[in-house]
C-alpha cells in the first residue's frame, strides 16, 4: 500500500492536487517493481477527496499520460464516497456555492468511457452521506454502463455516514482486489 499526499486548498488551486495524485500513481507504476511489487496489480482507492482524485486521474487519461502512463493499466478503481461531479473545492475556488452541482472537465462523470478499468463505487447510506454523494455515484454508475462500461459496481453501506463508511468499506475493497488478482492471473 502506498499513501499519497497532495497539495491542499487554499494554498494550492485546481488542478494542482489532481496533478499531484497523478504524479504519485505514475511514480508507483514506474518504481513498484523495485520494491517487489507487480505493475499489473496497482489499485487506486481513496476516501472522499481521495476517491475524487482517483476517479479523475483514472478517467481523464491526460493526467497520467503526462507521465507516460496509460490510465487503463490501473487494475481497478475503488473510490470510497468520491465526488463524481466537479469537486466542491473547485466550485468554491470559482465562487460557486456548494449546493450548485457542476459537470465540467473537473468532473469524473464528464469522462465516462467504456474502456476504463473496473470500478467499484462504495458510498455511505444515502440518508447519511454528505451532499448527495450516493446519488452522484448512482448517476455516475448508470452513465458508465450507458457508455458501455460493463465492470462498474455500486455499493451503498446502510447505516454508515460519510466518515464511518470507510472502515465498513475495506472488506469490499479487499474482496475486489482479490477478485481482480485472480482475474488478471487467469488471463496470463
Amino acid at each position: 500500500m502506498i499513501g499519497v499526499g497532495y497539495r491542499l486548498n487554499p494554498k494550492s488551486k485546481s488542478p494542482s492536487y489532481i496533478e499531484d495524485a497523478a504524479a504519485a500513481v505514475a511514480w508507483t507504476f514506474q518504481h513498484i517493481a523495485e520494491f517487489g511489487g507487480n505493475p499489473n496489480l496497482i489499485f487506486v482507492s481513496g476516501h472522499s477527496a481521495g476517491g475524487y482524485l482517483g476517479l479523475m486521474i483514472t478517467l481523464d487519461k491526460k493526467y497520467l499520460e503526462k507521465h507516460r502512463v496509460d490510465a487503463n493499466r490501473v487494475a481497478a478503481l475503488i473510490p470510497f464516497s468520491g465526488q463524481t461531479i466537479t469537486h466542491f473545492t473547485i466550485r468554491q475556488e470559482r465562487g460557486i456555492k456548494a449546493t450548485q452541482p457542476i459537470v465540467d472537465e473537473f468532473a469524473p462523470i464528464y469522462h465516462v468511457r467504456s474502456d476504463a478499468p473496473p470500478i467499484l463505487l462504495i458510498t455511505g447510506d444515502r440518508e447519511m452521506e454528505i451532499m448527495g454523494r450516493y446519488e452522484e455515484n448512482t448517476y455516475f454508475s448508470r452513465m458508465m454502463k450507458m457508455a458501455g462500461h460493463t465492470k462498474t459496481k455500486l455499493y451503498e453501506l446502510q447505516g454508515f455516514d460519510h466518515v464511518n463508511m470507510a472502515e465498513a468499506a475495506f472488506p469490499l475493497l479487499l474482496r475486489e482486489v482479490d477478485h481482480r488478482i485472480k482475474e488478471i492471473g487467469e488471463r496470463k
